[in-house]
Order: C-alpha cells, then structure tokens, then sequence
C-alpha cells in the first residue's frame, strides 16, 4: 500500500488510464465528493483531517485519479453529515475497484452454474489464501510496487466471493503432487495454504483432487484447463495447450476441453484420497 505525500496510510488504488469505464466511474464519484465537501464549507486539508487521510489523497479521490476504500466513503459520509447517500455510492465504485481483466473474469465466475479447473503448476487463484497470493505477487517480474501488489491480492481475494453465492455453483478441482510441494510464501504461510485447501475441500459443491506424479502422462500434459458453464447450456473455457491458449465458447472447442478434463478427474486420486494426500504435506511441514 503506498504513503501519500504527508505520510498518512492512502486509501486505495491509483486509477488504470486504460480502464476507461472504471475512470468515468471515478470520476463522477470523485466530482460528487467534492461538490459534497464544498457545499459544507470545508477545506480539502480540513476535511482530510476530519476522515483521517492527507490532502493529498482527497485531492486525488476528487479529482478521480485514487479508487478510494470503502472505509473512506463512510468516513467521508459521516464527516459531511451526507446521510448515507455518499456511503451508497460504494456499490458503484466497487464494481470499478479493480482491474479490468479481473472483474471481467470474476463477472464470468459470479454468473456460473459449473467451474472446472485443472491446475499445472500453482495454486489457482481461488483457493490461495491472501499470503500466498501477495509472495506470488512479489515474485513477479518485471516486479510490481507494493501497492500494486496489495491492489491485486485484493482482487484475487475479491473474486473468492463464488463460493458464498446461492445458489453455489459446482465446482472441481485438480491440482498437480508437485504444485502442492512448493513451500511458496515460507512453512507458515504454505502450511495456512495447506489448510485452505482443506477447509475449502470440504465444501458440498465443491470436489478437489490431486494427480499424483505416479501418473506418467494424461490428457493435461499440455497445460492447464479451467472451463465455466453458465446456466443457459452456454460456456466458455481456455487452455494452454489448445486452440492456441485462447478463450473458446463453440460447443466443438468446449467437448474437446471437457473431453480432457473429463479424462484428468477419472486419472486423479479421489477426493478422499486427495484430501489424505494433502494432510501428508501438511504432517511433513
């Protein structure tokens, strides 16, 4: 998270340039803040104090350039006595509040009725919990700022909000032995990676296995697989070894992915099995 330039904690995100519908966002409720704190006669410094953050970041805020918390806007709302119309605006900001590509995808995830992943070499993003997330984050190059890594630990972590929809979505996982042997963030942040994947194996609608290394070849060996199913019969799924690693919804391109993952479920180890598997690592950490 950055420091703006008084030394007070910011409250949020610097605003994507390339995010066009996420900046009018922004900048209309940047607009209607300060209309707000001009109507009420307070200084922008003055109204800083008043809600804890510098003058610099409600400069910013207002002037659409900062994705502001929802903390702030309750701040704010309090502070200009706005009786929760201010505070309301937090629905239309958070569907704006992170990247693109992400709320995109996590758009794709919200409208499911079935989630199927096959995962290579990692943890997939909905089953890490927020350390192991952010020390992947850290690891990639060219490196992000901090704040750009706490921006999409957040995401990723916002996304994981499918498994609290009702109805629940049906949702599989595999995960490769050896992705589940990399201590990614140090022991305590992949033991609490071990237990996620338990807690969350426990699910009624949601199945988690594991490929063992016994298993020479299978139909994954060309990479990962993730497919979602939408109630209306339609989808769309991607793998990196198929149609060029595109993202596909054409029912042939989609019963050549189910046909492989369909294949990687019955070669995995069982649920049961995958769960014991899992409390062997977590025994030997």
């Amino acid at each position: 998270m950055s420091v703006d330039r008084d030394g007070t904690e910011d409250a949020g995100w610097d605003v994507d340039p390339d995010d066009e519908q996420g900046a009018a966002v922004l900048a209309a409720l940047g607009r209607q803040l300060r209309a707000w704190r001009e109507e009420a006669g307070i200084r922008a410094a003055a109204f800083g104090t008043a809600i804890g953050y510098g003058e610099d970041l409600v400069r910013k805020v207002e002037a659409g350039k900062r994705i502001p918390r929802p903390e702030y806007l309750d701040k704010a709302d309090e502070a200009l006595r706005a009786g929760g119309k201010i505070a309301a605006m937090k629905a239309d900001m958070e569907q704006v509040r992170y990247p693109k590509k992400v709320r995109d995808l996590a758009k794709l995830e919200g409208r499911t009725a079935e989630i199927g992943v096959y995962s290579t070499h990692g943890i997939h993003g909905l089953l890490q919990t927020p350390e192991h997330a952010r020390a992947l984050f850290e690891m990639r190059q060219p490196s992000y700022s901090q704040a750009e890594v706490e921006w999409y630990t957040a995401a990723r972590m916002a996304r994981q909000s499918v498994f609290d929809r009702t109805p629940a979505p049906a949702i599989s996982f595999v995960h490769e032995a050896s992705a589940l042997s990399r201590p990614i963030g140090g022991t305590m942040v992949w033991r609490r990676q071990l237990e996620r994947l338990l807690e969350v194996g426990t699910l009624r609608n949601v199945s988690l296995q594991v490929m063992p290394n016994s298993c020479e070849a299978h139909a994954g060996m060309d990479g990962g697989i993730e497919i979602l199913k939408f109630g209306d019969g339609t989808g769309v799924g991607r793998s990196e070894g198929a149609f060029n690693g595109r993202p596909v919804s054409e029912p042939k391109h989609l019963r050549i992915l189910d046909l492989r993952y369909g294949i990687i479920r019955a070669e995995a180890l069982t649920p049961r099995e995958s769960r014991d598997f899992i409390k062997g690592l977590l025994g030997e950490t």
